[in-house]
Parts: C-alpha cells; sequence; structure tokens
C-alpha cells in the first residue's frame, strides 16, 4: 500500500474534450502517461460549462449543445514526482492550461481501485 502524506504538489490540467493526441482522447493520453510514470493517480473531470482563452462559453446546456466541453484532470503527488513528468505533459499538451501548486496531502494512501 502506497502511502502519501505532508507537502506535495497538486498538476492541474484544464483542456476541452475534443483534444486529442494521434486520434486519442488527450484527457486519456496524459492518465495513461501519468500511470506509466508511476504518479500516485489521476483522476479526469468532465466539466457543464466553462470558456477558456478564446473566450468561446461551452456549455452541456440542451439548447446549447457543445461537443467541446471543459475537462480537468487532477493528480497529486511528491514535488519529485510531479515535476519529473512535466516534460512528458509539455510533450502533448498543445492547447489548454496546467498549473501546479503546493498542497499539503492530510491522509493519503491507496491499494485499489478507487481512482
Amino acid at each position: 500500500m502506497m502511502m502519501l502524506t505532508g507537502p506535495a504538489l497538486r498538476l492541474t490540467v484544464h483542456l476541452g474534450e475534443i483534444d486529442t493526441w494521434h486520434h486519442r482522447p488527450l484527457h486519456s493520453e496524459i492518465v495513461h502517461r501519468a500511470h506509466a510514470a508511476g504518479l500516485a493517480g489521476a483522476s479526469v473531470f468532465h466539466g457543464v460549462e466553462g470558456f477558456g482563452a478564446g473566450s468561446r462559453v461551452h456549455t452541456s446546456r440542451l439548447l446549447s449543445v457543445s461537443e467541446d466541453l471543459p475537462v480537468m484532470i487532477v493528480v497529486v503527488d511528491s514535488a519529485e514526482r510531479v515535476r519529473a513528468f512535466l516534460p512528458q505533459l509539455r510533450e502533448v499538451l498543445t492547447t489548454g492550461l496546467a498549473t501546479v501548486e503546493e498542497v499539503e496531502v492530510v491522509h493519503g494512501t491507496a491499494g485499489g481501485d478507487e481512482g
């Protein structure tokens, strides 16, 4: 079982759901690369509404159907592991926004497929 407590970094990546890398959803590519890099975990969150640098609002409301809803990927791990992963992220991230913030993990154990 892996334990992670204390100081850590949170990597947050904001994209559109139609963003791709070699015909594969970009969020999926990032998650699979994070897994292969041995990061503690990654979660993908689909948004219902948002806008980015282009200032176009994307929404899931019925009258304004969008095929490019916001997607956010969140990874929390040690500073060393997150920073080691950043070159791989830069390789695939041609659009979107990525941020890194210092966080404190107060409880972090992994042993199953809790996601």
